[in-house]
């Protein structure tokens, strides 16, 4: 080959792969270079999967390419040891926070914590010292708890006795290790009969157990469809929240495809000094790499705080 055409190919080439943001592990992307977000949030395994391919660490490594500073997996309790073990360490090499994971069975359809059922208890409580474990390999500090369906032979009273019972329990065994169960409200519409639905309630139950190892996830998505009113109620339960999740409404898509005002609610929470880490809950509202763009240059628009 002449020297002229090497060189003027190899610029081309080099040309290219700064374009496309490729990685060292073959990951290629048309979003722009590493952006530097105000806040920690936190993408899923899946979400990236078009630009980084199928392998959980090549995301990894895709998300902290693109300035994503943190990382939450529901399915981590069944995702092997040796998986946990790779993922973890490749988090460590590339700063990524570990974010949530959920901790135990979650009842859909028939009561357990609610319901007072000492057997149910026992299950619950196993799988949280199960769930420290898994922490403790991922370096994790946080986990979702979702106390589960109505028991509608009960009152609610008794309810919440039994629930508040279970996760004192549960947060003795958490305390020494640490670690956080952040609850979660979910909403009527997508989850009926849910015995934990609104931002009050779970800062009424973190009152009455009153331990650092039980707090708040406040899933804006969530809330917006069970209660609105989102800033005044962020603030009024601000004390007791420990981890937020992000989704717009309707659609449960990227911040900018609904009618969340995501800007300003964030500007809000970064206003407040949050350190903590925003998971990015959703889907995305656009099919294969292009829907992944958008999903990341979304973030860029609405973490921009005046």
């Amino acid at each position: 080959m002449k020297r002229r055409s090497f060189i003027n190919k190899s610029a081309f080439v080099a040309s290219t792969l700064s374009l496309t943001g490729f990685t060292a592990l073959g990951s290629a992307s048309k979003a722009s270079a590493k952006h530097t977000f105000n806040l920690k949030y936190a993408p899923h395994i899946g979400m990236f999967k078009h630009s980084a391919g199928e392998d959980p660490i090549s995301q990894l490594h895709f998300m902290a390419d693109q300035g994503f500073t943190a990382f939450e997996d529901n399915e981590m309790m069944q995702r092997s040891v040796a998986l946990q073990e790779e993922m973890a360490k490749s988090m460590a090499t590339r700063s990524i926070e570990m974010g949530v994971f959920v901790a135990h069975k979650i009842y859909w359809s028939e009561p357990n914590l609610a319901s007072g059922d000492p057997e149910k208890r026992v299950e619950f409580l196993d799988y949280i010292k199960k769930a420290v474990e898994v922490a403790k390999r991922v370096n994790a500090k946080w986990m979702t708890v979702v106390p589960g369906h109505v028991d509608l032979r009960l009152n609610m009273g008794y309810q919440t006795a039994h629930v508040i019972e279970s996760l004192k329990q549960a947060a003795a065994i958490l305390e020494p290790h640490n670690l956080v169960m952040v609850l979660e409200p979910l909403n009527f519409r997508n989850h009926p009969g849910l015995f934990l639905t609104g931002s009050a309630q779970a800062y009424e139950i973190c009152k009455a157990i009153d331990s650092p190892s039980c707090k708040i996830l406040f899933d804006i998505y969530h809330q917006q469809i069970q209660e609105g009113n989102l800033i005044p109620n962020i603030e009024s339960c601000w004390s007791e929240i420990a981890y937020f999740q992000i989704g717009d409404n309707p659609g449960r898509n990227e911040p900018t495809t609904g009618e969340i005002n995501y800007q300003n609610v964030l500007k809000y929470i970064h206003s407040k000094g949050f350190a903590g880490v925003l998971g990015m809950e959703h889907g995305n509202s656009k099919p294969n790499i292009e829907g992944e763009e958008a999903v990341i240059n979304a973030y860029k628009k609405v973490d921009q705080f005046r």
